[in-house]
C-alpha cells in the first residue's frame, strides 16, 4: 500500500501531474497558508509531508498523540522551521532539495545590489508615479559597483556563485565563514577571508548575507552591525529574514548610518514592516530567490526522489535528519 501524501502549497503543474499520476496525494488547492492547526491535523492523516519555509512543524506536530508522518520531504534548501530534534525522537526521516538553486537565488543577490545602488526601485516609482520631469545631471545619482568590495557573510554555494558573477562586475571578493574556504576556491574567486565579521563590515562597499537562519543567527546583523558598516555601504539579504533586526535596519536607512539596502526575505512573512516599507532607499522583491521555472520544476522533482527512495526503502540522496 503506497504511503499518502501531503503538499502543503501548490507546486509547478509538471511535478504535480507527475505525482499525482502515482501516488495517493492531496494538494493544497487554495494554496494558501495554513494554520498550525491544519498542519496538526495533516500529521495525523498522511504518511508524507512536502512543508516549504512558510510552513512551521515544531514539536507539538510531531508529538502529538496519532501522528503518522514518516517523513518531512522539504521543498527548499533551509530546514530551519522543521524541529529536527522532534523528529528525530520520532525516526522521521526529513529531506530538502539542495544544489538546484543556487544560481537563481544568486542572481537575485547581483539583481537587488544593483537595483539598490543604481535606485532603480526609486526610479520606477517615479515614472510610474508620474513624477519624472525628464533627464537631469543630477537626478537619482546612485553608486557603481565597478572596482567595488563585495563581502559575503557566509561561503557556501549560493554565496561562491554570488561571488563569481560579481566579479564579471569587476568586484574584489571578501568574505567571513564559520570555516574558512579550501585555498583552491579562494584562489579562483579571488576571494580574501575576514576572520572577525567585524572586519568584513567595516571593509565592504555591499555586505550580502547568505547564512542560514536559526537561533545562531537570529537579528545577527543588529544596530551594533549596521554602525560598523560604511556610510556609503549597502545590505543584501537573500538568506533568511530571520537574519536582520528589521527595526534596526529602518532606523539605519532613515538616518543615513548606511546608504541603502535590498531584501528578498523578511522576519515575518508575507508581513512586511511598515518602516521599511516607508523607506525610499531600499529595495524589497516577494521572496524571488528561486523563483525561475526552471528552478522551481527542478526543486520539486528533486523532493519527488527524495519521496521515491523513501518508498522504495532506499537512502534518501538529500536527508538531512
Amino acid at each position: 500500500m503506497l504511503p499518502r501524501i501531503f503538499i502543503t502549497r501548490r507546486w509547478p503543474k509538471s511535478v504535480e501531474d507527475h505525482i499525482a499520476a502515482r501516488y495517493e496525494v492531496t494538494f493544497n488547492v487554495d494554496d494558501q497558508p495554513l494554520t498550525q492547526d491544519m498542519l496538526r491535523a495533516a500529521a495525523r492523516e498522511f504518511d508524507i509531508l512536502c512543508p516549504t519555509v512558510s510552513d512551521r512543524l515544531g514539536s507539538d506536530l510531531f508529538d502529538q498523540p496519532g501522528c503518522k508522518v514518516r517523513l518531512v520531504c522539504n521543498y527548499g534548501v533551509g530546514f530551519e522551521h522543521i524541529d529536527l530534534a522532534a523528529c528525530k525522537r520520532h525516526k522521521i526521516v526529513v529531506t530538502n532539495t539542495p544544489d538546484i538553486l543556487t544560481d537563481a537565488t544568486a542572481e537575485i543577490a547581483i539583481l537587488l545590489m544593483l537595483m539598490a545602488a543604481r535606485r532603480a526601485g526609486e526610479g520606477e516609482r517615479e515614472i510610474r508615479s508620474g513624477g519624472w520631469s525628464g533627464w537631469r545631471p543630477t537626478h537619482l545619482l546612485g553608486a557603481q559597483t565597478t572596482g567595488k568590495t563585495l563581502g559575503l557573510v557566509g561561503f557556501g554555494r549560493i554565496a561562491q556563485a554570488t561571488a563569481a558573477k560579481a566579479r564579471g562586475l569587476g568586484m574584489r571578493i571578501v568574505y567571513h565563514s564559520r570555516r574558512r574556504a579550501d585555498a583552491a576556491i579562494e584562489q579562483a574567486l579571488n576571494a580574501a577571508y575576514h576572520e572577525q565579521l567585524s572586519g568584513l563590515l567595516a571593509e565592504a562597499d555591499f555586505v550580502s548575507l547568505h547564512c542560514p537562519g536559526g537561533p545562531e543567527t537570529a537579528n545577527l546583523i543588529d544596530m551594533r552591525r549596521l554602525a560598523e558598516m560604511r556610510s556609503t555601504a549597502f545590505l543584501i539579504n537573500t538568506s533568511r529574514g530571520s537574519v536582520i533586526d528589521e527595526q534596526a535596519l529602518a532606523i539605519a536607512l532613515e538616518t543615513g548610518l548606511i546608504a541603502g539596502a535590498g531584501l528578498d526575505v523578511f522576519q515575518n512573512e508575507p508581513h512586511v514592516s511598515p518602516d521599511l516599507l516607508n523607506a525610499p532607499n531600499i529595495v524589497l522583491l516577494p521572496h524571488l530567490g528561486s523563483a525561475t521555472a526552471d528552478t522551481r520544476i527542478a526543486m520539486g522533482m528533486r523532493a519527488v526522489s527524495n519521496f521515491e527512495h523513501w518508498i522504495a526503502r532506499t537512502p534518501c540522496p538529500d536527508r538531512v535528519a
